[in-house]
């Protein structure tokens, strides 16, 4: 009897242990969630030496197809964030809660800040989020369907765009440019001789026929002209009569 009074206090007392244990969870659970804003506003402030400023023009971009920048698209920041985070540092310990937004405006703007995934409370260096930016910065655009121009972390510079190489060689081209101008103005030569030498032609032409003109009137009128007239091809009839 007194074994099975014990054995019943026993199991007693553990299942009072496991009911304490699990009030105790719950309460610092609670604790946590109250204190998680307060730590997280006092940790992303505006001009904070490890946070950055973003600034987002949607309407700009995309005109009458631009999108409501919502809570769905700050976790999707959030989001592509992280991964630029883990991409630079080649982990997987970076998610959405290491990225901590606040003081968000209308004109869809806002500070964000990177926390450690070791340690909550401790900001990664700006230097270090600049370059998981930039090295990112395409994809981080493309998920938005935004430009560096439209999507601008103040502060990063923007990046540059890989140099276009041209399918045909520069120096192809510039030939190609030269040995063009070089045959236009070999055209151009032969068409202005061959159109001088037609108005030659034709100005000796109008020159004979100006002179024949002129030594037919000197016959009619009875004037003796210099050179040889043949009276054999008149129509005269005093030279021809016999």
């Amino acid at each position: 009897m007194e074994e099975g009074c014990m054995i019943n206090s026993h199991f007693l007392g553990i299942s009072l242990f496991m009911r304490c244990l699990r009030m105790l969870v719950r309460i610092l659970v609670l604790l946590y969630l109250a204190g998680a804003p307060a730590l997280a506003q006092t940790l992303c402030q505006p001009n904070a030496s490890n946070g950055y400023k973003v600034r987002i023009s949607i309407k700009t971009a995309l005109g009458n197809q631009a999108y409501e920048w919502n809570e769905n698209e700050m976790f999707l920041f959030r989001a592509t964030m992280a991964f630029a985070m883990r991409r630079y540092y080649k982990t997987e310990t970076y998610n959405v809660d290491n990225i901590i937004m606040c003081n968000q405006t209308l004109r869809v703007s806002f500070w964000f800040v990177v926390t450690s995934p070791e340690n909550s409370t401790m900001l990664i260096p700006n230097a270090d989020v600049e370059k998981a930016v930039s090295m990112s910065r395409h994809r981080i655009n493309n998920a938005f369907l935004l430009t560096d121009r439209t999507l601008e972390f103040l502060g990063i510079h923007p990046t540059l765009a890989a140099p276009v190489n041209p399918d045909t060689p520069p120096w192809l081209i510039v030939f190609g440019v030269v040995i063009g101008a070089v045959f236009a103005g070999i055209i151009a030569l032969l068409v202005s001789s061959l159109l001088q030498k037609r108005r030659k032609e034709k100005g000796m032409m109008e020159d004979g026929q100006d002179e024949e003109d002129r030594q037919m009137k000197g016959v009619e009128n009875d004037n003796v002209l210099d050179g040889i007239y043949n009276r054999g091809f008149t129509d005269d009839d005093r030279f021809t009569k016999l």
